[in-house]
C-alpha cells in the first residue's frame, strides 16, 4: 500500500487550520485570519446575526398565527376568513371622536396645518388597523393556549461573563441582565430608569450585572467608573452609582462630595482614586464589551441576547419573558 503524502495524511486527519485561523489575506508577509477579521467587525455581525433572527420570528409567528386560524376554523366548521371576520373585525370597535382628536393632536406638526376633517379619514383607518391587530394578538394568544404550540427557533446568544463585578437582584435568577454602561451618557441615564422599573417589575426573577464601559470622549466616565469601584469596596456600589447617574456633575470635586454624603473612609477612597485602582477591572469590561460586540452605550445581554440602547421596557419585556417562557437559564459567573 502506498503512503499518503503528507498533506494527504494532514486531511485524512482531520488536521488543518484551527477554526478562525484560516487566512484571508496577506499583507506585505503579514497574514490576516479570519478570527481576526471576524473581531474587527464584531458588532456589525452581532447586529446581522440579530436582524436575521428578527425576521426569521417575524415570518414563523405569521406562519403559527395561520396554522392555529385553519385549527380553529376546522374545530369550527367555518372558514379561516370567516373566524377572522368574526373574532377579530366584528369585535373592533370604531374609534371614538376623542381617540381621533388625539392622534389629531399629537401630529399636527407632520400634518402641516391639514384640518381635522380633511385627514379624518385616514385617522380612522389607523386606529382601526391599530385595534385589529391589538385583537388579533389577543385572539391568537387564546389560541396558542387551546392548541400546544412550541417554538425551537432560537435567537443569538453572545457568551458574556459576568467577571465578579457589582451585581444585584437574584443571584440564582433564570434571567442575568449584564448591562455596559457609561456614567456620562445621555442615553445611559435615560435607560436607568428603565432598568429600574425592570427590577420592580421582575424582583427575584431577574438579576443585573453592571460593567463599565467608559467610552474615550466622555472626559468624566472614567474618573466617574474608578470612584464607583473604589465605592464598591467599601460596600456602597449601588448607592454610589445612584448618585453619578443622578447627577449632572461628575467633577473630581464632586466624586468625593459623593463620597462623603455616603459616609465613605475618604482617606481609602481618595488613596483608590488617585491610584486608579481598578483601572484594569474597567479596561477588562471595555474588552470584554467590545469582543461581544458593544460599539456604544448602554448594551444589555439579557441571558446573552443584546439589546442595544435606551429600549422602552416592553422592549425588555419581550426578551424577559421570552427567556422565562423557555425556563431562563443558570446564571453564569
Amino acid at each position: 500500500m502506498r503512503a499518503l503524502a503528507p498533506v494527504a495524511l494532514a486531511l485524512a486527519l482531520g488536521a488543518g487550520p484551527a477554526a478562525g485561523a484560516e487566512p484571508v489575506a496577506t499583507v506585505a508577509g503579514h497574514t490576516i485570519t479570519m478570527a481576526e477579521l471576524e473581531a474587527k467587525v464584531k458588532p456589525k455581525l452581532v447586529e446581522i446575526d440579530n436582524e436575521r433572527y428578527e425576521a426569521l420570528r417575524e415570518g414563523l409567528d405569521e406562519m403559527i398565527a395561520d396554522e392555529l386560524i385553519r385549527a380553529e376554523a376546522k374545530a369550527r366548521g367555518i372558514t379561516p376568513e370567516a373566524l377572522e371576520k368574526a373574532e377579530i373585525t366584528d369585535k373592533v370597535a370604531a374609534p371614538s371622536e376623542a381617540d381621533i382628536q388625539k392622534v389629531y393632536d399629537a401630529n399636527k406638526q407632520a400634518l402641516k396645518g391639514q384640518a381635522l376633517e380633511s385627514v379624518k379619514p385616514r385617522i380612522v383607518e389607523f386606529l382601526k388597523q391599530q385595534a385589529e391587530q391589538e385583537r388579533r394578538e389577543q385572539f391568537i394568544g387564546t389560541l396558542k393556549a387551546k392548541y400546544k404550540t412550541t417554538i425551537a427557533l432560537r435567537p443569538p446568544v453572545v457568551d458574556v461573563a459576568t467577571a465578579g463585578r457589582p451585581e444585584t437582584g437574584n443571584p440564582k435568577a433564570g434571567v442575568t441582565i449584564i448591562e455596559f454602561s457609561d456614567y456620562e451618557c445621555p442615553f445611559c441615564k435615560r435607560a436607568e430608569h428603565t432598568v429600574q422599573d425592570v427590577l420592580k417589575t421582575y424582583g427575584d426573577k431577574v438579576r443585573l450585572v453592571y460593567r463599565d464601559y467608559p467610552l474615550p470622549f466622555h472626559a468624566h466616565a472614567m474618573p466617574a467608573a474608578n470612584a464607583a469601584n473604589c465605592a464598591n469596596a467599601q460596600g456602597k456600589f449601588w448607592p454610589y452609582h445612584d448618585k453619578l447617574f443622578a447627577s449632572d456633575d461628575l467633577s473630581d470635586e464632586k466624586l468625593k462630595a459623593f463620597a462623603d454624603e455616603l459616609k465613605l473612609d475618604r482617606k481609602k477612597f481618595d488613596d483608590c482614586l488617585a491610584k486608579q485602582e481598578f483601572k484594569a477591572a474597567i479596561e477588562k469590561d471595555i474588552a470584554d464589551g467590545s469582543q461581544a460586540g458593544v460599539n456604544g452605550t448602554p448594551a444589555f445581554f439579557i441571558n446573552g441576547r443584546l439589546l442595544s440602547g435606551a429600549q422602552p421596557i416592553e422592549k425588555f419585556k419581550e426578551v424577559i419573558d421570552d427567556e422565562l417562557s423557555r425556563g431562563g437559564a443558570p446564571p453564569k459567573g
